[in-house]
C-alpha cells in the first residue's frame, strides 16, 4: 500500500463517519420534532434506511433551516427550566432569622438541647 492509497481509505473512513454522524442528527431532529406526524416520520426514516445519502442530503435541504431554529427552541427551554428549578430551589432556603426561630422551637419543645439550640444558631448566623 503506498501513501496515497493509505490517504484515499483516510478520507473514504472520514466520509463515511461524517455521513453515519450526520444521518444520527437527521434521525434524532426527525424524532424530536413534534410538529411532524407519524405517517411523514415513517416515510422520512424509509427513506433515510433505503436511500441514506440521498436521504440525508435531500432532508437537510428541505428541512435544514427548521433543524437549527428547532434546536435553538430546545435550548431556550432547556434554560428556562433550569432557571425555574434554580429559582425554586432558592426561594426555599430560609433566612437565619427563620432558621434560628426554628431551632427555638424544637428547644422550647425538648426535642434538642441548649447545646445542639447553640450549635444551629451559630450555624445560621455563619450563612
Amino acid at each position: 500500500m503506498g501513501i496515497w492509497e493509505i490517504l484515499l481509505w483516510t478520507l473514504y473512513i472520514f466520509a463515511v463517519i461524517c455521513l453515519i454522524w450526520v444521518w444520527i442528527m437527521v434521525i434524532f431532529d426527525l424524532f424530536s420534532d413534534h410538529t411532524t406526524g407519524g405517517w411523514p416520520k415513517f416515510f422520512w426514516t424509509v427513506f433515510l434506511i433505503v436511500l441514506p445519502w440521498l436521504a440525508v442530503f435531500v432532508y437537510l435541504i428541505a428541512r435544514g433551516k427548521g433543524m437549527q431554529e428547532r434546536k435553538m427552541i430546545a435550548a431556550e427551554q432547556q434554560k428556562a427550566s433550569t432557571d425555574a428549578y434554580i429559582k425554586n430551589v432558592a426561594a426555599q432556603t430560609k433566612t437565619p432569622t427563620e432558621q434560628i426561630a426554628d431551632a427555638h422551637g424544637l428547644l422550647a419543645s425538648g426535642a434538642i438541647t441548649q447545646a445542639e439550640f447553640d450549635s444551629l444558631k451559630a450555624k445560621a448566623l455563619a450563612s
